[in-house]
C-alpha cells in the first residue's frame, strides 16, 4: 500500500505518494506545474502538462522513464490516475 501526503512548494499544495517498491516519493506533475507557475486554475495546469508531454514526445524525448502514474485525489473528490515525477525528475 502506498502512503499519500501533501507537500508544499511556494505555499502551494503538491500531492505526493510514497512508493514502497522503489522506496521513494512521487509528486503530482500537475501540482508541480501549478506551484512553479503560481496558477490557481487546475485545468490550465493540467492542459499545460498535457501539451508539454505532447511536445516532448514529438521531439523524441521520452518521459516514460521519468514519470510514473499513481492515483491522487482530484479536485472533484475522486481518485484519478495522474502523472507523477520523483525527486530526480523534479530537479531536471
Amino acid at each position: 500500500m502506498n502512503k499519500k501526503s501533501i507537500r508544499f512548494f511556494n505555499d502551494r499544495e503538491v500531492r505526493a505518494v510514497w512508493d514502497e517498491e522503489y522506496d521513494k516519493w512521487w509528486f503530482s506533475a500537475t501540482d508541480i506545474v501549478r506551484a512553479i507557475n503560481n496558477e490557481d486554475d487546475y485545468n490550465k495546469c493540467r492542459n499545460y502538462w498535457k501539451y508539454l508531454k505532447g511536445k516532448l514526445t514529438k521531439e523524441n524525448i521520452q518521459l516514460v522513464s521519468a514519470t510514473n502514474q499513481f492515483k491522487f485525489l482530484a479536485p472533484d473528490g475522486k481518485q484519478r490516475i495522474a502523472d507523477a515525477l520523483d525527486a530526480d525528475g523534479v530537479k531536471t
